[in-house]
């Protein structure tokens, strides 16, 4: 065991001198470079005209007219054979290849064989296609446009610790094309999000990031101080409370699409600041937001995967065709846990979870129980699309009683592989009903729970003044992407997640 560690440090330190080898010889090129006048970061600009995905779709009628292209990226592999050499150029959309010759070169030729790969290289010359069947561009002319000093990761057997991956995001986007097309894809699923909202008549806003009361959310805050005003100030955890301001004042329908903070636990499944779609539509209920929740999922599938319902999430099959299945949170439980809270007493549950081996703390109310036992032993069954209703007035401070049963609400989240999807609600416009629950909620947070809300006597005060029937729905942004392209963790679909300093 001792000659096997020896053996695998004395290969650290061989790679690490190699490494250390490289970059003495990239500096000393780069150095060369400006003693000769060509320093490569004085090059303020270079004009491409085409992306090699643009060559790719129209190789032919380049090739055939002979137009002249000018391409540029980072240059990832080189194959020098004598006077002539192939090389890779990465670009926003791929990579493509280049033919380089000596006899069309000239000194260029001699200048590029000093490349060295992860440089970021320009190239003009004409389409052509190689015997191969290989699409590339016959390089007329090559500038090295900005110089790479540190060796791209697969030259030393590719960049894989996730750790690494995270933090130096960066190389992570040059060594594994995957990462940027899962980028790529988030971005146009947000687009498709704000152009389904447009559509219909949403319309966009910004509320604060800051704020005197962590509101519109059961979750513990960021604090931070705000030193003119001599005052503590929390990052937001939900910007519900001043969108449906807004809805007092008269716009119908508003959403927001931005970063939240909750100082909270870091899973596969959280990150401290994530992304959040909330929206408000005045005059219809939380039925109303199940319908657009299925429509704004239709569309989005339309527009990135084209119209493919049927997805692999994880190894798992997922079927998002609507409708989406609906259930009560007590049926929910009676079916996967086989206690029937409909027909049950607080004291028969803990009887019944007893009987059955279930935890269930002790003292908890009906609807508490109700809520924990959902969440413990049934939200992770739920795969395919699930509604799951009529949550429990205890975990519902911001939403409206349900009419026929006042213990619950008129709230659902929907559900996907498992796990928490989004949050809707036909809200809550009675100020003295309100008044009431963020007193309870204030209780609550004076005898030590933390996510419990803030009063906000400016939000009744709103409510006072009158707001229509609304319904609010808010969905993780993060968690869609992942689902759409099959990513294990938030991190894999964050650019930058928070990780802890190296060192600490």
């Amino acid at each position: 065991m001792q000659e096997e560690t020896k053996v695998v440090n004395q290969a650290v330190e061989q790679q690490e001198e190699d490494i250390n080898e490289v970059i003495r010889i990239r500096r000393e090129k780069l150095q060369k470079l400006c003693e000769d006048g060509e320093n490569p970061y004085e090059v303020v600009k270079y004009d491409k005209t085409h992306n090699s995905g643009e060559i790719f779709a129209n190789h032919e009628k380049l090739a055939e007219s002979g137009e002249v292209v000018r391409i540029a990226g980072r240059m990832i592999s080189r194959r020098i054979m004598g006077k002539a050499s192939f090389a890779h150029i990465l670009d926003i959309d791929g990579t493509i290849q280049s033919y380089l010759r000596i006899d069309e070169l000239g000194e260029m030729y001699e200048s590029f064989k000093k490349f060295d790969i992860g440089d970021i290289i320009g190239i003009e010359g004409t389409v052509f296609v190689t015997h191969k069947g290989e699409v590339s561009v016959r390089a007329s002319s090559v500038k090295l446009l900005s110089k790479s000093l540190l060796p791209l990761p697969e030259k030393f057997h590719g960049l894989k610790d996730p750790d690494l991956r995270y933090r130096q995001r960066y190389v992570d986007l040059i060594a594994n094309p995957e990462v940027k097309k899962t980028f790529i894809l988030r971005s146009r699923i947000i687009s498709a999000i704000r152009e389904f909202l447009d559509n219909r008549g949403f319309i966009e806003v910004e509320t604060p990031i800051l704020n005197t009361i962590a509101g519109g959310a059961a979750a513990r805050p960021f604090i931070t101080h705000h030193n003119t005003l001599d005052i503590d100030m929390y990052m937001r955890v939900a910007p519900e409370l001043y969108l449906k301001r807004l809805i007092v004042g008269g716009f119908e329908r508003v959403y927001e699409l931005g970063r939240q903070f909750r100082n909270e636990g870091m899973s596969v499944k959280h990150n401290p600041e994530f992304t959040l779609l909330e929206l408000y539509q005045a005059y219809t209920d939380f039925e109303g937001m199940i319908e657009i929740t299925e429509e704004l999922y239709q569309y989005i599938i339309e527009k990135v995967l084209g119209g493919n319902t049927e997805i692999s999430y994880q190894g798992t099959e997922v079927f998002l065709k609507r409708p989406w299945a609906k259930l009560t949170m007590a049926d929910a439980v009676k079916q996967y846990v086989g206690i029937d809270f409909n027909n049950s007493t607080i004291e028969e549950v803990y009887k019944l979870a007893k009987e059955k081996g279930l935890e269930l703390e002790e003292g908890l109310t009906w609807g508490r129980a109700l809520y924990n036992l959902f969440d413990m032993y049934v939200e992770e069954k739920l795969i395919n699309p699930t509604f799951i209703i009529d949550y429990p007035v205890e975990v519902s401070p911001l939403a409206k009683r349900k009419p026929t049963d006042k213990r619950l609400t008129e709230r659902f989240e929907f559900f996907i592989t498992g796990r928490e999807m989004g949050n809707a609600f036909s809200e809550l416009n009675d100020p003295i009903d309100q008044k009431s629950r963020f007193e309870e909620q204030a209780k609550k947070r004076s005898q030590g729970d933390e996510e419990a809300q803030m009063a906000d006597s400016d939000y009744v005060t709103a409510l006072e003044y009158g707001m229509p029937p609304t319904g609010g729905l808010g969905i993780g942004i993060d968690r869609l992407v992942m689902l759409l392209t099959d990513s294990f963790s938030i991190r894999d679909v964050i650019l930058f997640p928070t990780m802890k300093p190296k060192g600490k």
